[in-house]
């Protein structure tokens, strides 16, 4: 039996365990628990109060895009990944990674409930601003095939179906379109700006990483068990898949940054962007598509390539997850 399947009945002794990568990945997450209010934000009112309108603009639409789509990330989880695996330390990754999002979520209601933000004006955004529509709209198109219609995951095509949910969301919404927000966010904090929001980012970080070498595992474990998905025309529309995702992000980035802050500009972003991307398509076993430098050498230590690290002990333990992957 493979990691595909949606039997109630099956999945329900943990030991012996068939995929150490995900246990590995659950211990970690479990090791790294953290609470939002345990760092101090009001610190950072002064330095809010101080910015521009064009930086609280950009904090206001990093909020306003975040919130919601933690939540949508859940829903994709729990309709569109947890139903249809059997293993049971997949599912105790997931259940940690569906209460990661929900803390991801408390900790930018933290954000607005501590800085002078327009709460109705950054909650409006996702649905009035076009570019951020498109981007809820492509992930919710997605969804909606998981709620509203019950994948056969037996057939070829509902297997497919279970590849593009996880490339919508784990690659595409975590891999590319939030670590493009983190990169802004914490640009404050390389001006030595909104230093404690800073910390904030990197816990959440920390927990995204995880949650991409999670997908990343799990897309290439049911590729490898599933010869009839290994074929020239599926691979061809996940890639396509992703660059489509590059350009949705551009113009939101766009109106993220309509004319630049200092050190910061769309263009700057939208390298960074495409830098992610290929890094994500090279994950899944693709070639580089854009080819272009990392204009943000310093968010490496952010995880944007999988350098997994544990902040707490400021050890890097890629070599000892990557190992585990490559062994299953």
């Amino acid at each position: 039996m493979g990691i595909l399947g949606s039997g109630v009945q099956d999945g329900l002794l943990l030991k012996p365990i068939t995929y150490p990568w995900a246990m590995d990945l659950y211990n970690q997450a479990v090791a790294n628990t953290w609470f939002p209010n345990e760092i101090q934000l009001g610190e950072d009112l002064a330095d809010f109060k101080r910015m521009t309108d064009e930086e609280k603009h950009a904090i206001t639409y990093l909020m306003s895009y975040f919130n919601p789509n933690e939540l949508l990330v859940n829903k994709a989880l729990a309709f569109g990944v947890y139903p249809y695996i059997n293993a049971p330390e997949g599912h105790l990754y997931l259940a940690k990674q569906m209460w990661e999002e929900a803390n991801h979520c408390m900790s930018f209601e933290y954000v607005l409930e501590t800085f002078p933000i327009d709460r109705d004006a950054a909650y409006g955004s996702h649905v009035s601003v076009p570019s951020m529509a498109a981007k809820e709209e492509f992930e919710v198109r997605f969804i909606k095939r998981m709620t509203e219609e019950t994948l056969d995951i037996t057939t070829t095509e509902g297997k497919k179906d279970f590849i593009r949910n996880l490339v919508a969301y784990n690659i595409i919404l975590e891999g590319i379109w939030f670590y493009s927000g983190f990169m802004v966010a914490l640009s404050f904090r390389q001006r030595n700006l909104l230093r404690n929001f800073g910390s904030l980012m990197d816990w959440i970080i920390r927990d995204e990483s995880l949650h991409l070498q999670f997908g990343i595992n799990l897309i290439l474990t049911v590729l490898e068990e599933n010869e009839d998905l290994q074929d020239e025309e599926f691979a061809e529309e996940i890639r396509q898949m992703i660059l489509g995702a590059v350009a949705m992000e551009e113009q939101y980035n766009r109106d993220l940054l309509p004319t630049g802050i200092l050190g910061l500009n769309a263009d700057y972003v939208n390298q960074y962007v495409k830098y992610l991307a290929d890094r994500r398509l090279e994950e899944l076993g693709f070639d580089a598509h854009y080819n272009v430098s990392n204009p943000a050498k310093w968010m490496a230590t952010a995880n944007d390539t999988l350098q997994l690290v544990n902040f707490f002990e400021a050890t890097n333990t890629s070599y000892e997850v990557n190992a585990q992957a490559t062994t299953n």
